[in-house]
């Protein structure tokens, strides 16, 4: 007797129907009926299989014609965890697109730094995303939009520019097509209060952002681990256990700026939660986020900064995966159940962590802090 193995879009149909956090940002549904695209754990009615889609990313969705949910809101679902680890084409692209370089440097020269053509670059990342780079690069442009206009009282000529658009004309029409309304639609849906005060091109009250996270997240051994580190002049955590907050410098390609990120207090984000957001400002519900605010000379560099933080909060794990894998030694099984979402911090700045890399081989990690210092 032969048994056939689930289709894997009945699998994820599954993943649609408990609402599974777990797989935000790994895949992305939408429903023929609607026309709109979810994540996984959207709260809304589970639809007709027959009238589900699956795509790889918001990208493929949006080209296919779907607009953006306006409960779940699919574009701020946390990445997929393999783009933070895979050294392929893809990988290198994917993470390359979220730093902003297409906006910068166009396809040539994403595909120059990749080393390959701008054809074979966008046919691998049409296979495994469905959606080439300058269709990537146009979601993140429309995320980045919606989290200005939400959050600052910018111009709309000016926030146009300020998420990477070339006119105001596309970006107007980008906002209409995948979210289904107009810029000043999108602005006045914000729920929570008057948008930020913002002079031309900066923001001096910063711009609050949610970087959400999938599982749980132990947060406080991940600002333990980044007390003990503080470079004295670029980081600094205030504030007593339970409540601290991290702040740094950024380096970003159109100037400079200042990351705070708020420690979550205990329990928070433990259970992992069906309601967490990514970074979109002061919308949704409390649940699966770190608070963050970012004070920008050039809010051009928006969405390198999210990425940044992301990265260095090590927010796109998968943490239920990593308890798997690790909780099948019966060493390890403990700590893991004592740890629930224990992280793996990364880096803000890449020359920053190679120098530090140096400067602890011989000494203690408060000697190094001194030296990183002092250097």
């Amino acid at each position: 007797m032969t048994t056939t193995a689930p289709h894997p879009d009945d699998l994820r149909y599954q993943a649609v129907s408990s609402r599974d956090a777990r797989f935000d940002g790994e895949f992305f549904f939408a429903v023929a009926t609607t026309g709109i695209y979810c994540r996984p754990s959207c709260p809304a009615v589970t639809p007709k299989r027959a009238n589900v889609r699956f795509y790889p990313s918001a990208a493929a969705a949006q080209g296919a014609g779907f607009r953006a949910c306006r409960r779940c809101r699919p574009d701020a679902a946390p990445g997929s965890a393999e783009w933070n680890i895979r050294a392929d084409l893809v990988g290198r692209a994917v993470r390359l697109i979220a730093d902003g370089v297409v906006d910068r440097e166009g396809v040539a020269g994403l595909a120059a730094r990749l080393g390959y053509s701008e054809r074979q670059v966008h046919r691998q990342l049409t296979e495994e995303l469905g959606a080439g780079p300058v269709a990537l690069a146009r979601a993140q442009r429309a995320h980045t939009a919606r989290v200005l206009l939400q959050t600052t009282d910018l111009p709309v000529t000016e926030t146009a520019f300020a998420a990477g658009f070339a006119s105001v004309r596309q970006f107007n029409d980008t906002i209409r097509e995948i979210y289904a309304q107009t810029p000043s639609e999108l602005r006045a849906q914000a729920r929570t209060g008057k948008p930020l005060r913002a002079g031309k091109g900066t923001t001096p009250a910063g711009v609050p952002l949610r970087l959400a996270h999938r599982g749980p997240y132990a947060a406080r051994e991940v600002f333990d681990f980044l007390e003990r580190r503080v470079i004295t002049g670029v980081e600094e955590v205030t504030g007593t256990p339970g409540a601290r907050v991290y702040r740094r410098t950024l380096r970003l390609p159109y100037g400079t700026g200042i990351a705070e990120v708020q420690e979550p207090p205990a329990g928070h984000g433990r259970a992992g939660g069906r309601s967490g957001r990514g970074s979109q400002g002061s919308q949704g519900t409390r649940g699966s986020w770190l608070a963050c605010r970012l004070h920008l000379t050039d809010l051009r560099d928006l969405a390198n900064a999210v990425q940044r933080m992301r990265r260095l909060f090590d927010l796109d794990a998968d943490p239920d995966a990593v308890a798997e894998r690790l909780g099948a030694d019966p060493r390890l099984r403990p700590l893991v159940a004592a740890r629930p979402g224990l992280r793996s911090p990364g880096a803000a700045d890449a020359e920053e962590l190679a120098v530090r890399a140096v400067l602890g081989q011989q000494v203690s990690v408060a000697a190094a802090a001194r030296l990183a210092a002092r250097l």
